[in-house]
């Protein structure tokens, strides 16, 4: 991307939206927005070991080939639970992959993805469901780990901070997108 479409992108609302990839990672069942907005889950069985890290890596790869995206946001790990350990190594091979076409992502904790979407840092799954249909009339049927709907809230977070929101939030919400660090689009990995 040439350097005038990067600051294009990273003007509010000038130019084109951004192509954002939406990820929520999990050994068990990874949630992809696509930059249409198409959500889907890459499910994997435990029987498969650590070969399902091959099968998220090669999804994200197909994903990453359908459209190009300026930018993956990705639901960093939780900071004090249990299971961060094993989706570390999620983060590990998606971030490799990103790194390996050259595409910048952001980080967005848990609870900053709820408070944005929902204004409560602890909210459930279903809780986010209903502030997707709220937000935007979506429904999140046949999700029931909710991975699909924090994909999507992903990819709504970036497009919202570089100046493309799809749908109106409060101020509130939207300040928490302040929180991350967001990559300057056409500059590499921040």
């Amino acid at each position: 991307m040439t350097a005038p479409i990067a600051a294009a992108l990273a003007s509010a609302g000038a130019g084109p939206a951004p192509r954002i990839l939406g990820l929520d990672l999990s050994l068990t069942s990874t949630g992809i927005a696509l930059p249409d907005g198409t959500t889907y889950c890459i499910p994997t069985r435990q029987k498969d070991g650590d070969r399902r890290l091959l099968t998220i890596r090669a999804e994200v790869r197909a994903a990453l080939s359908l459209d190009r995206p300026h930018v993956a946001v990705i639901e960093d790990l939780p900071r004090h639970a249990m299971g961060a350990g094993v989706t570390a190594h999620v983060h590990g091979i998606v971030k490799a992959e990103l790194l390996d076409h050259g595409i910048p992502y952001a980080l967005v904790v848990p609870a900053t993805l709820k408070c944005y979407a929902s204004d409560y840092g602890k909210a459930t799954k279903d809780r986010m469901a209903a502030a997707a249909y709220l937000a935007a009339g979506i429904r999140f049927t046949g999700d029931p780990g909710g991975d699909q709907c924090d994909a999507w809230w992903l990819r709504a977070a970036g497009l919202d901070h570089y100046g493309h929101p799809e749908f109106a939030l409060p101020d509130a919400q939207r300040a928490r997108l302040a929180k991350v660090r967001w990559p300057v689009l056409g500059a590499g990995v921040a």
